[in-house]
């Protein structure tokens, strides 16, 4: 069977990810480590070539910096006209993205990927980045050239200002990088640059004296130039791996080197760690340190496996990248991990076990000596001299990590190795007794069985003590001469020698397999917690709910407690004001949480930071910021000090970090689109009642002003009628405050309606009597059947619904016309329906007078500030429904109330 052939899956992947890309334009990246280098002449240069062969080339923005011989390159090439942006008094070149895609060529060149777009012009930009400007061209499938150097990269960015002094603002993200196509380095040594640049060849003289004297120092120049050939290797080194992983090559290929440092849980291991480090160091390459977890190292004592925890973090600490594998060899497992990292040295100890044993077993090494052929395996010579004090002190000292004694009893599987195999010779005690012409060897199968069982179930050391018990009871009972160990013929001691080593090897293989099995239950079982907290979390929309999911399934997956802390205005951790949940860790400790929160770095349990705390304490970052800090206490300490858990649990801080942002996002955005909308009331409250409290006080100012000037030269007449017109202009401003102050009650649940019976016929009468002045010039006609039953209402909120619907007919008909107040009778309802035969509803959607400040004509002489209708809407959203219906040539407002119950309802207008 060829274990070469590619997996299909992975076949699949491939195929669409090649169609992806094949509709996808090409990003070529010409990339340097400062400014001057050449890129955009390489680019130009390379653009030109493209052109001969016959391609259309387009140049969609280049900036020249004024270099002649850069412009001359430009000869022959479509430029597109710049987009202008008029920015205050001036205005500014940008690259039109609009025009490109109209264009279409085959090639763009497009200048300065980590350019920002000029914001607050005219017009806006599309994006905030030029870097997501040819994302959109490389989604249209127009290939694009363009530049960028090493420090606007966002992963190095620190690194820079750290180097430099200078913190770049405009970044790119790594991504964008990663995904290019195709990166060309353009290289210049630091003298030729400096030349350059003093020969004004980069910048203008002035400002190239400036730059010679901040960035431009030599030692900057050779830094940079550094992380640029380092981050273009190390592209390259990605390259050939993923092309060894499509071409299915599994050899190593020793391109670059790659040290992977086997370790295990012996006093050798901190002497390969650092032996990896030296040779790491003086090799210039990336090391791995590796322990390959295997059934029998599982049964390993707790201090042996706390030892593994402290090389590991040893490992981690001296800058190697520690890994957990798990598998039934470790000379595979190590092999395979090798060729899929493509690791050129492997370090392994010198073997301790004696010869003979190593000719029985061979041993790690001698394994990987005979299988590895494509791999340098490197063997550290044993130091026995410095082994025996380590050992000594190790077994002294204070484990590195706590861990209770395991209150696990092993007497029921050694009882249940004893009864299966006396249940087995029963059974076959019978069948023998049976059939006494019946095979031995049909007896020795029965044993056999019973042992694979004992080892599904009891584990190994069950399934030893059957195999030995299964012999035994053979040759007791089955073997003459019967009842005795004796043996009459010799060749029974054979078929038991194959009959107990069947049994170990059976046993041993169920026994490794169900730990196996276990082991892979565990590590599935924490994915899939992991992918239903991500699940989750992306439901979410506020920071107490992420901080509940993410509590509960931290708590999960590390067996343990765990809190989330956030901070106050003054940037001081709390703790959770909401009641304490079974799996909330009350007791963290504020102090080391907020070194941790103003720090941004993990400290706590198993950290070298605070390590003396009872828990692990881990920032929770989004984006540049902490939004918070996660505690976790576990039952077993491991469970977080291990470097794979470790891993793990900073996947879900991360996790945790991204949904607390998003919510913070959320939570921001609903705030501007609150103020946006409260803005909008406010501008729209102002534009409405401006002209109907005008009006009224303009009434009244001249109404009193003239009582007041002109008192003695007025007529009684005069006088009264000026007093009436302040009186009512007054009482109509009133009215529109009173109005503004029942709808902000009504929003706010200031008002609760109080539900009772009441009469139709007493609520239409009592508005009426409160109308009789405003309805004189109209017919009013009421039709209320005799036998309409009580209705279940609030009466106060009924009749202001009816009276806002009076006071818009009265209004907005013409003097004369009819309007009528009916009801009728319905399924378990009562529609009550106020009419009138004015000119009906003039907007095109009348839905829309049902808003705030929305009047049927926005100018006009019939006052009002459009709230009427809002205000019956709110009142009876609690109740009755209101809406509206369409009435040839008149206006139509029912209401729907039900007999005995609140009123219910639906649309009128």
């Amino acid at each position: 069977m060829n274990d070469n052939r590619p997996d299909p899956d992975q076949l699949l992947a491939e195929v669409s990810a090649t169609e992806a890309r094949s509709r996808r334009g090409q990003l070529t990246i010409f990339f340097g480590a400062n400014a001057g280098v050449g890129k955009t002449y390489a680019m130009l240069e390379a653009a030109q070539r493209r052109l001969a062969e016959g391609i259309d080339v387009v140049a969609g923005y280049v900036e020249l910096h004024g270099r002649v011989e850069t412009e001359k390159l430009l000869a022959g090439i479509e430029q597109l006209p710049p987009l202008m942006i008029a920015f205050g008094a001036t205005v500014r070149r940008e690259f039109n993205l609009d025009a490109a895609l109209a264009r279409k060529p085959r090639l763009l060149l497009v200048d300065e990927l980590a350019h920002t777009n000029i914001s607050g012009g005219d017009p806006p930009p599309r994006h905030e980045k030029r870097w997501q400007d040819i994302e959109e061209l490389l989604d249209a499938g127009i290939d694009v050239y363009t530049t960028v150097n090493v420090q606007h990269l966002e992963s190095l960015s620190d690194v820079v200002a750290q180097i430099t002094g200078v913190r770049q603002l405009e970044t790119v993200p790594d991504r964008v990088f990663d995904q290019a196509d195709e990166v060309k380095l353009v290289d210049l040594p630091p003298d030729d640059l400096l030349q350059r640049m003093r020969e004004g060849r980069v910048y203008v003289p002035q400002q190239a004296q400036r730059a010679l004297e901040n960035f431009f120092r030599k030692g900057n120049l050779i830094a940079l130039r550094e992380l640029a050939l380092r981050k273009t290797a190390d592209r390259v080194d990605q390259a050939m791996r993923d092309y060894r992983k499509e071409k299915s090559v599994r050899g190593a290929w020793a391109a670059r080197e790659r040290l992977l440092v086997a370790v295990g849980p012996d006093s050798e291991a901190e002497r390969l760690v650092r032996a990896g480090k030296r040779a790491a160091d003086r090799l210039d390459a990336e090391w791995l340190v590796i322990f390959v977890e295997t059934p029998d190292l599982l049964r390993l004592s707790e201090a042996e496996r706390n030892r593994r925890i402290a090389i590991l973090r040893l490992a981690t600490s001296l800058g190697a990248e520690a890994i957990t594998l798990g598998g039934s060899s470790v000379s595979a497992e190590l092999l395979e991990y090798a060729r899929t990292r493509n690791v050129t040295r492997i370090f392994v100890g010198m073997s301790h076990r004696p010869r003979w044993r190593r000719l029985l077993r061979p041993s790690t090494t001698d394994q990987l000596l005979a299988h590895s052929r494509d791999v340098d395996i490197v063997v550290i010579a044993r130091d026995d001299a410095a082994a025996r004090p380590a050992a000594a002190a190790n077994a002294d000292d204070t484990p590195v990590v706590f861990t209770p004694a395991s209150d696990k009893q092993r007497w029921p599987r050694y009882a249940l190795a004893v009864g299966a195999t006396v249940a087995a010779t029963a059974v076959c005690w019978v069948i023998y007794g049976l059939y006494p012409k019946l095979a031995q060897a049909n007896l020795v199968m029965i044993y056999l069985l019973t042992n694979a069982l004992v080892a599904v179930y009891g584990g190994r050391r069950a399934a030893i003590l059957s195999s030995v018990l299964g012999v035994a009871a053979f040759d007791f009972m089955f073997v003459p001469p019967l009842f005795t160990f004796a043996v009459s013929d010799a060749q029974y001691l054979l078929t038991f020698a194959i009959m107990l080593a069947v049994a170990l090897i059976i046993g041993n293989l169920n026994a490794s397999v169900r730990l196996q099995a276990r082991v892979a239950g565990h590590r599935e079982r924490r994915t899939s917690l992991l992918y239903a907290m991500s699940r989750q979390l992306a439901m979410a929309r506020v920071r107490d709910d992420v901080a509940e999911v993410a509590v509960g399934h931290v708590s999960q997956v590390f067996t343990g407690r765990a809190v989330i802390l956030f901070a106050d205005e003054q940037g001081h951790l709390q703790h959770p004001r909401a009641a304490a949940r079974e799996e909330s860790y009350t007791g963290a400790d504020l102090g080391v949480a907020q070194w941790v929160f103003d720090h941004g770095k993990p400290a706590g349990l198993g950290t070298d930071t605070l390590s003396g705390a009872a828990a692990l304490y881990l920032p929770l970052t989004g984006g540049e910021r902490v939004f918070g800090v996660l505690a976790v206490l576990p039952a077993n300490p491991r469970r977080v000090t291990l470097p794979e858990q470790f891993r793990l649990l900073e996947t879900f801080a991360a996790q945790i970090g991204l949904a607390l942002e998003r919510a913070d996002f959320a939570a921001h955005a609903q705030a501007a689109e609150i103020r946006a909308e409260t803005e909008a009331i406010r501008n729209a409250l102002l534009a409405s009642i401006s002209h109907d409290l005008r009006t009224p006080l303009a009434t009244i100012a001249g109404g009193a002003a003239t009582l007041a000037g002109n008192l003695t030269a007025l007529s009684e007449a005069d006088r009264r009628a000026l007093a009436n017109s302040v009186s009512e202009e007054a009482m109509r401003m009133s009215e529109r405050v009173t109005t503004l102050l029942d709808l902000v009650r009504l929003e706010t649940g200031a008002i609760q309606p109080r539900f009772d019976l009441y009469a139709l016929d007493e609520i239409v009468g009592s508005v009426l009597h409160r109308f009789e002045q405003r309805l004189r010039g109209h017919h009013v006609r009421v039709e209320l059947p005799e036998t309409l039953p009580l209705l279940r209402v609030d009466g106060r909120l009924i009749e202001q619904v009816l009276e806002n619907l009076l006071d818009n007919a009265s209004k907005y008909t013409p003097a004369g016309s009819e309007i009528q107040i009916s009801a009728g009778a319905l399924p378990r309802q009562i529609e009550i329906s106020v009419l009138d035969d004015g000119p009906g509803l003039p907007v095109t959607d009348p839905e829309i007078l049902f808003e705030k400040f929305q009047r049927g004509a926005p100018e006009g002489a019939v006052g009002g500030i459009g709230l009427g209708l809002a205000i019956c809407r709110t009142i009876l959203a609690q109740g009755p429904n209101l809406g509206r219906e369409p009435y040839p040539a008149r206006g139509r407002v029912p209401l729907h109330g039900a007999t005995g119950t609140q009123l219910t309802g639906g649309p009128a207008g």
